[in-house]
């Protein structure tokens, strides 16, 4: 039995340009739609990861690939391990 490895793309703050208003902006893999709510977790955790969650537009629009934030990570980053001197 062979298990396949699933790859979850995240995106933090400052890898869009810390946004400021709520909207869709064009980034390096398509259209990403950033809500008010997810604006509210970055300014409460700047460095949060949210989870990239891929929309599927109508057949007829030809925009290119849409995408919205999903599930998020207060601390993406692992923290050093507490120790004592």
């Amino acid at each position: 039995m062979t298990l396949d490895k699933i790859t979850v793309d995240k995106i933090t703050w400052d890898r869009v340009g810390r946004v400021t208003e709520p909207g869709r902006y064009m980034y390096t893999f398509g259209w990403l739609t950033i809500t008010a709510g997810d604006l509210d977790i970055w300014k409460q955790y700047p460095q949060a990861a949210f989870t990239l969650l891929a929309e599927h537009p109508p057949r007829d629009r030809e925009t290119g690939e849409e995408y919205h934030l999903g599930a998020f990570d207060v601390a993406p980053e692992p923290r050093p391990p507490f120790t004592t001197h």
